[in-house]
């Protein structure tokens, strides 16, 4: 993957509206998995496009200030070419001082394409560094959007699992009236007032038996008490 595209996916992510992708999504908590999963990757490898873009950098700076140095050097040498040309001259030596003169003239021009160099240079450095704290900029961004997706995401899922909670709880009492909450009670209690009611039924039945049992027993005691008294009478005439 190119510098330019990973550059590119940088500003996209990081203008990227999360709650946008969020109201579109089929399946949010899936969409903000792979969204968490595309930024770390992505961060990843901007963060080492960045890096190589930043030593590159560095690299030009290096060798700007190498040219610096070296036309300073250059015109050190130029001055000193020239002095000793002039003190030849003044010592009655004009060979020896075209000699150095004409030394000082090639110090001279390698400071001037040092001077150039570093010069050209420059708008490229300026450039460059641009384009470096914008990327800085764009992954502070895609950073903040990360721990933004990240945060939605645990929202998203605490949320998911309150809803389900409310929802078993509701399906556990869908049965229960609502009107009357205390009818799974009122039923009970109505079936222990039948089973009473049967007792008592079962207890009258049986108490009735009891009296006629009773009342037969005791017209057979009268009977034989006339039985007697006819007898008593037979026997008295």
């Amino acid at each position: 993957m190119t510098k330019q595209t990973i550059f590119s996916r940088v500003a996209t992510l990081a203008k990227a509206n999360i709650n946008a992708l969020l109201d579109s999504a089929e399946d949010p908590q899936k969409m903000l998995d792979q969204l968490i999963r595309d930024y770390t990757d992505n961060i990843r490898e901007a963060e080492d496009a960045v890096a190589t873009t930043i030593g590159n950098l560095r690299l030009l700076e290096q060798d700007h200030t190498e040219d610096v140095n070296a036309a300073a050097e250059w015109g050190g040498k130029a001055l000193a070419a020239s002095n000793k040309a002039d003190e030849m001259r003044g010592a009655g030596n004009a060979a020896e001082g075209d000699k150095f003169d004409n030394l000082a003239k090639v110090a001279l021009g390698r400071q001037l394409q040092s001077e150039k160099e570093a010069k050209n240079a420059e708008p490229t450095i300026a450039a460059q560094t641009e384009v470096v704290d914008k990327l800085k900029s764009g992954l502070d961004q895609m950073k903040s959007k990360l721990s933004e997706l990240q945060s939605k995401r645990d929202q998203l899922v605490a949320r998911a699992k309150t809803a389900e909670a409310q929802n078993s709880m509701m399906d556990a009492a869908k049965n229960i009236n609502v009107l009357d909450p205390t009818s799974e009670l009122n039923r009970f209690e109505e079936k222990v007032r039948r089973e009473e009611a049967k007792a008592m039924g079962k207890q009258e039945l049986a108490e009735s038996s009891l009296d006629a049992q009773f009342e037969q027993l005791d017209s057979m005691g009268d009977s034989a008490e006339i039985e007697a008294r006819l007898a008593a009478l037979k026997t008295s005439s």
